[in-house]
């Protein structure tokens, strides 16, 4: 019997020659990662266990995004508490603060820090991102975190798998949101429970690397263990640009099992929206009426790569957002700050009437900068549309793409990219 890509990663890091769906291993981990509201947790559970030093210096990372700028005192507290640690144990140039800091999933693809075949854990539920760059990455709890930064091994049981057979290509104004709203949509936020979500076909090659990354991103709004995507020139190009490690590839075997296989044709997907409160609640501009909003966010680990502000910018560019709206742009990086700025887009964003952050998490989970009043309306390009996710209980998150979005902010309601 044959395995998943997944499964070869999984059983490469257990010592084994092969494992399957079920399985328990105890695997080594290449990167081991926190974010300023897990680590702390983290810590104290790793100093209760009496533990004295991380297992690998340059294998554990912590990325102060959530909070960051400090919002509030308990906020400033936590970070101070992971420079402390970070600094104590030796690996203060893997602990990413304000000035050099991004939204954790856009800044470790960016850094080189995960390429093809490593295995990567994250106290983050989106730490499924890197799975677009042929790694198995997924997300843990924090005492799982405090284990791995201890012991440089985790718990796992293998997961079973679903195929995603991809053709065809992407319509104008059609990106890797509108794909994964449309897969939601499909099988909901747990039709891929504690499973693996496979990409293949010949579609892949017509997805960006940012597709690839917002897919695989959500594919735990899937309720997935994680989304992995195959390695093709796009992934090499991508990161060799970014790093001297060799990467490492794994395919699937042609007999390898997967509970389902779903075929995709790109060109029938169409630009889409995800209702409150959950992601999978799917529709597309035939079936949407006239819904004013008062907000728009522009960013997050999903959506807030160059890419995506080119995007945004090109719709943007010689308008202006409607008058009553609320339009925040944030950059997932540093760098990607720098090139937005370098291209001008940052320009269109402040002529159109938007407002420009320094990169955070912010408004995305409900943190900073952006939260919402009772009864208030948000298109968002972040990854989820929960009860009071973005601010108040009473508040409406509307999950979309970045053209959708700022084709939205012009026109005060939800409204397609023409």
């Amino acid at each position: 019997m044959g395995m998943t890509m997944t499964q070869k990663i999984l059983a490469a890091h257990c010592g084994e020659k092969h494992v399957e769906a079920g399985q328990i291993i105890l695997a080594d981990v290449d990167l081991v990662l926190g974010n300023d509201i897990t680590t702390p947790v983290a810590i104290n559970e790793f100093n209760k266990a009496g533990c004295t030093g991380v297992y690998d210096q340059n294998k554990v990372v912590f990325v102060m995004d959530h909070f960051t700028p400090n919002k509030d005192i308990k906020a400033a507290e936590q970070c101070k508490q992971m420079r402390d640690f970070a600094r104590e144990k030796g690996f203060a140039h893997h602990c990413f603060d304000v000035g050099e800091v991004g939204v954790e999933h856009a800044l470790l693809p960016e850094r080189g820090m995960v390429i093809p075949g490593d295995l990567v854990i994250g106290a983050d539920s989106h730490t499924c991102t890197y799975g677009a760059l042929s790694a198995f990455s997924t997300g843990v709890g924090s005492t799982d975190m405090a284990a791995a930064m201890a012991t440089g091994k985790v718990w796992l049981k293998v997961p079973s798998a679903i195929k995603f057979n991809l053709t065809g290509k992407l319509n104008k104004h059609v990106y890797g949101k509108d794909v994964i709203l449309h897969i939601l949509g499909m099988i909901g936020v747990d039709g891929a429970l504690y499973k693996s979500m496979e990409f293949a076909g010949e579609g892949v090659s017509a997805l960006s690397m940012s597709d690839r990354l917002c897919i695989a991103n959500m594919a735990i709004e899937c309720g997935a263990k994680n989304g992995i995507f195959p390695v093709d020139e796009k992934t090499l190009e991508y990161v060799y640009a970014r790093t001297k490690r060799t990467p490492v590839v794994y395919k699937a075997d042609p007999d390898a099992v997967y509970e389902r296989v779903i075929d995709i044709d790109l060109s029938a997907v169409r630009q889409t929206v995800a209702f409150p409160h959950l992601p999978e609640n799917a529709r597309t501009f035939d079936e949407i009426p006239d819904i004013p909003i008062d907000q728009v966010v522009i960013g997050s680990c999903t959506n807030g790569r160059l890419e995506d502000l080119i995007i945004a910018a090109d719709i943007l560019r010689g308008k202006k957002v409607a008058k009553g709206v609320r339009c925040i742009v944030i950059p997932a990086t540093q760098k990607i700050y720098l090139e937005a700025m370098e291209m001008g887009l940052l320009k269109d964003f402040v002529e159109a009437g938007c407002a420009v952050s320094t990169p955070t998490c912010g408004p995305c989970l409900g943190g900073h900068m952006g939260v919402l009043a009772k009864g208030e309306r948000c298109v968002a390009t972040t990854n989820r549309n929960f009860v009071g996710r973005m601010g108040h209980p009473e508040s409406e998150v509307y999950l979309a793409s970045p053209a959708v979005a700022a084709a939205s902010a012009i026109a005060g309601k939800i409204a397609p990219a023409e």
